[in-house]
């Protein structure tokens, strides 16, 4: 699957690519592969649009792990709104917030 997104330069040969590799997946001795290829098979148009379109969930996979590690690091919230609120804290990029008196040039802490 990688090779494809790397050698394919367009859609179609993206396209031609990956019926290719789902046609030899599918002929495949091993119960996992074959039922992988049903599922991409089934939602190849939207894995052939990222060629035109350029986007990735990258984003977004990235901001759901710095929430999962908030939320390991407190081991639990009381409330869901402390979840909601830590996420916004964690991932939001709120730059209205005022400056942290313990995040010095100098190494110092202010008290």
């Amino acid at each position: 699957m990688r090779d494809i997104f790397a050698r394919a330069d367009s859609k179609a040969e993206a396209a031609q690519l990956l019926t290719a590799w789902l046609s030899w997946v599918k002929r495949s001795r091993l119960a996992p592969f074959r039922k992988l290829a049903r599922t991409i098979a089934s939602h190849q148009d939207g894995i052939l649009n990222a060629f035109d379109s350029g986007l990735t969930n990258g984003g977004v996979e990235a901001i759901n792990g710095l929430i999962h590690a908030a939320k390991t690091r407190a081991r639990g919230y009381r409330t869901t709104r402390n979840v909601i609120n830590m996420a916004c804290l964690v991932a939001g990029r709120l730059r209205h917030l005022p400056a942290s008196p313990y995040d010095t040039t100098s190494g110092t802490v202010l008290a």
